[in-house]
């Protein structure tokens, strides 16, 4: 069972260094499974899915990656990507709503694509949630394209989620009528349904946990729907609170006697050092644990990986957000 039955439009935000797209990677293998189709898009122009899927750069195109999370015996699902640009977006727009195929292209040759793009911040962002729009909710204007179970949105850290996502506002003072202004106002009936969830990404930090505070607070003042939070990159806690506290010099030479190894005042100090210093972190962790266990949603974490994250890593934290339920 999944905690999010309804959801089409899954949106991963975090602060930067979170581990957001990792975890935006996982959670599009953890939901398809048993023959569903998941799309996975980037917008920020880095090329992430291309690097930890280890494929060619992507283009303006959905491309078939890999196959989702296995489950029940079944027979696993595709997960497709998309890199999405605002100038191939504008230019796709064109060609589905004006019909402006070579034309459109000419626009592009003279600069015109590239300076509508930059000299309009709001458009930008219409322009690029309306392929994941686009991309959700298929229509007969897009002929033969594939129909997505869900998708997965790799989207901008947290301080910028809520002005991408609330596109209608952003555009307010820039269109009050026309086809980009009834574009938008559509998506927005979209982002602010059940069948969207913005999830946010952190790590037991104090400055990533009061971002996610704030994030949580900032999308529900705008009817956002705020999703799960996925803490990230949990460290192991093989040491007990006893353990912790026993970081004394002598039972720490005792211990080194004990396994035979020569107590070396130098040695003890710095395993001492190192001791008290991890249980000074597990301490803040604790504590950021508690807060964020205060904010109201559903909670999930995914374990740092000794290794690195590679494909194999990915399908390890798919297993993970499934086992919790996320997918």
């Amino acid at each position: 069972m999944t905690d999010w039955p309804k959801v089409r439009l899954h949106v991963v935000t975090g602060k930067g260094g979170t581990g957001k797209s990792t975890v935006a990677a996982a959670l599009a293998l953890a939901l398809a499974t048993e023959g569903k189709n998941v799309l996975l898009c980037e917008v920020e122009g880095r090329q992430g899915i291309a690097r930890m899927f280890d494929v060619d750069p992507l283009p303006f195109e959905e491309r078939r990656l890999t196959t989702g999370l296995p489950a029940h015996g079944g027979k696993p699902g595709v997960v497709h990507a998309l890199h999405v640009d605002p100038e191939s977006a504008l230019l796709e727009y064109l060609s589905l709503y004006y019909k402006l195929g070579r034309a459109g292209r000419a626009l592009d040759k003279f600069g015109v694509i590239e300076f509508a793009t930059t000299i309009a911040p709001g458009v930008r962002d219409v322009l690029l949630t309306g392929k994941v729009f686009e991309a959700v909710q298929r229509n007969s204007r897009n002929k033969g394209a594939t129909q997505y179970d869900a998708v997965v949105l790799d989207a901008p850290p947290t301080g910028r989620i809520v002005q991408f996502l609330n596109v209608s506002n952003e555009l307010a003072g820039l269109a009050k009528v026309g086809p980009i202004k009834s574009q938008s106002d559509t998506m927005m009936t979209l982002f602010r349904s059940p069948r969207t969830a913005v999830h946010l990404v952190t790590v037991l930090e104090e400055m990533p946990v009061q971002e996610t505070h704030d994030g949580i607070t900032e999308l529900r003042a705008v009817d956002l729907p705020v999703g799960g939070v996925v803490v990230n990159l949990v460290r192991p806690q093989d040491l007990t609170p006893e353990q912790l506290t026993g970081t004394a010099p002598e039972r720490i030479a005792a211990d080194l006697e004990g396994a035979g190894v020569d107590p070396d005042p130098d040695l003890v100090a710095s395993l001492v050092t190192e001791g008290r210093e991890h249980a000074e972190r597990r301490a803040l962790e604790t504590s950021q644990r508690t807060l964020v266990g205060e904010l109201d949603v559903p909670t999930y974490e995914l374990p740092r990986l000794p290794q690195g994250v590679d494909l194999g890593g990915l399908y390890e934290l798919a297993a993970l957000l499934r086992d919790q339920g996320m997918a």
